[in-house]
């Protein structure tokens, strides 16, 4: 076995066992003086976007930019978050001046499946009952911003519709930071005509709002009310776009984000500087934090490390071709995270569903299941590569893995020339991930051929194309009849220079979540293709894609409660 059988405190009593460093001395190793700081209570700070237009606090080389994605997950995810922490609290540890930067979560995980995403064990970002909840109160601000919005579109509507809104044709929702199925599809607008035109519409969750994917790519705030402006809300009977410009909604918009645009400085268990912000949806956006959180954090530190979500096919891809193109920086490394339960669901023998135990078959020493779900691994290094970018394997360990089987991955990447490092830092922090730090700071001194997949005059059809078959493997696209129009009709409006996304499931490279390891043979159905002008991107529908989860049977908000004190327990 490669760790101890005995249980791990929870991650909630590990984070209020720690004793946290005063913020001024955390943003001080970030070079953030305390007149860029905004307190939120004296554990979490927002952190003034003036200190952009000030010197570089790091020595002159450039720092070293790191993403953290992964191979294909299981449902109960691999570990990207608490590998970011582990191996930023690992170079830390080595003397470097490393700062991790994050998404936010979404409170539908915290209440639902998932449980909340600041880490885990003694590798994650504290305070974590601020983080998990409210936090600086950004996803609510995105909500009501979005919700400003779709109440005007509706306020047009009921004083005469001088724009022409096709009311068939509005493709702006609403949104809400809970999961609840019952809101996806809904009807606004009944009773006596005073109370608006009734229509069709429904809810997503707020992180999959494009007010939160453009929020995490704006660089400034005129670059935010720019975007905002750009957004469109849907469209006439003759085809013309009406933009959130139109019905004058982008200036207050910008003013209920204004706050939130800045980024959010935390810490990390060990005391290392943490900038939280944004959290943008990973199967339908772009999956990442915040542009302005990273050129804070590179700002001041030789190390800045951030996650992509999902595997290297989804949340790699966007960090490099959209996220990339967005701030100008370029990642020196991609960690790939994997993990024994995933190479052993990818040989075919399991299936894995969250909220449901482990089969008990994924804790008994398999090399071989191992062994036959290593093309799901070598085909994530490949994307990697494919953007000229250094892959390093971590191979996050549990208790219940077998040495037999971490000596099957050292191989095969031994074998493909890849660096490779077994990290512990969920039982032993940064102590536990110095070996991943060492490789990482090694392959960051390898040379460099960052390059996007695309150039942005390329068609927006043969975009998706380039994507589905150059990372995923497809063999080519099928593109409906209406995904075709749309397609034609965004050429039309002059979205054709923007980048593309595509929306599928995070659970197989391919389109179908039922297909493991390395699928070959398949073509990646295009059944519809929507725009989010103000993010900057057109995304592609492939599959049946849930924008508002659902709550599970028995959902975690059953477990969570606060006593007199205002104690949060249950959280973990």
């Amino acid at each position: 076995m490669t760790a101890t059988s005995e249980p791990l405190p929870t991650d909630l009593e590990i984070a209020r066992a720690a004793t946290l460093r005063p913020l001024t001395d955390v943003a001080a190793d970030l070079g953030v003086s305390p007149e860029h700081l905004e307190p939120y209570g004296r554990d979490v700070a927002k952190v003034d976007l003036a200190v952009l237009d000030g010197p570089s606090t790091r020595h002159p080389s450039p720092a070293t930019y790191v993403v953290v994605t992964a191979m294909t997950p299981t449902p109960l995810g691999e570990g990207k978050t608490t590998v970011s922490v582990g191996l930023t609290q690992a170079l830390q540890r080595l003397g470097r001046r490393a700062t991790v930067a994050l998404r936010q979560p979404s409170m539908g995980p915290t209440f639902g499946i998932k449980g909340g995403a600041a880490g885990g064990g003694h590798s994650q970002v504290v305070p974590m009952e601020r983080l998990n909840l409210h936090l600086t109160g950004d996803f609510h601000a995105v909500t009501a911003a979005h919700n400003l919005l779709a109440a005007m579109v509706d306020n047009h509507l009921h004083h005469g519709n001088a724009l022409g809104l096709d009311v068939r044709n509005i493709t702006w929702r609403r949104v809400l930071d809970v999961n609840d199925r019952a809101l996806r599809n809904v009807v606004v607008g009944l009773g006596a005509r005073q109370d608006g035109v009734a229509r069709e519409t429904g809810f997503d969750i707020t992180a999959a709002s494009e007010v939160m994917v453009l929020l995490s790519l704006a660089t400034s705030l005129r670059d935010l009310r720019e975007r905002l402006g750009r957004i469109v809300v849907g469209y006439t009977t003759e085809g013309r776009a009406v933009r959130a410009e139109d019905l004058h909604a982008a200036g207050a918009m910008a003013a209920l984000l204004a706050d939130a645009l800045k980024p959010n400085l935390l810490q990390t268990l060990e005391g290392g500087p943490a900038i939280i912000h944004c959290g943008p949806f990973g199967n339908i956006a772009t999956g990442t934090s915040s542009v302005t959180a990273d050129l804070v954090a590179m700002r001041g530190s030789d190390v800045t490390i951030t996650e992509a979500g999902f595997g290297a096919d989804m949340g790699a891809e966007r960090f490099f071709d959209v996220k990339c193109r967005v701030s100008g920086l370029r990642p020196d490394v991609a960690v790939v995270v994997a993990t024994v339960r995933a190479l052993k669901v990818h040989s075919g023998a399991y299936a894995v569903r969250a909220g449901r135990p482990l089969p008990d078959g994924l804790r008994r020493e398999a090399p071989d299941e191992v062994e036959a779900g290593l093309p799901n691994l070598r085909k994530h290094i490949e994307i990697v590569r494919r953007f000229g970018v250094q892959p390093v394997v971590a191979l996050n360990a549990f208790p219940d893995d077998h040495e037999s089987e971490h000596a099957v991955v050292r191989r095969f990447c031994n074998r493909l020339g890849v660096r490779f490092a077994v990290t512990r830092h969920v039982a032993e922090g940064g102590a536990g991930a110095l070996e991943l730090a060492q490789v990482v700071m090694e392959a960051a001194h390898e040379p460099s051929t960052f390059e996007f997949l695309y150039p942005l005059d390329l068609p927006l059809e043969q975009k998706i194309e380039a994507i589905a078959t150059q990372v995923y493997g497809a063999d080519g696209i099928d593109v409906s009849a209406a995904a075709a129009r749309a397609l034609a009709d965004y050429e039309r409006l002059g979205y054709g220079g923007l980048p593309v996304v595509i929306a599928k499931t995070h659970l197989s490279i391919s389109s179908d979540p039922t297909l493991r390891g390395a699928p070959r043979g398949w073509r990646l159905p295009v059944r519809e293709v929507r725009a989010a002008v103000g993010a900057g991107y057109v995304y592609a529908i492939c599959g049946d894609m849930r924008t508002m989860p659902g709550l599970p049977s028995s959902p975690n908000a059953e477990r969570i409660d606060v006593d007199e004190d205002g104690t949060v327990t249950g959280l973990s």
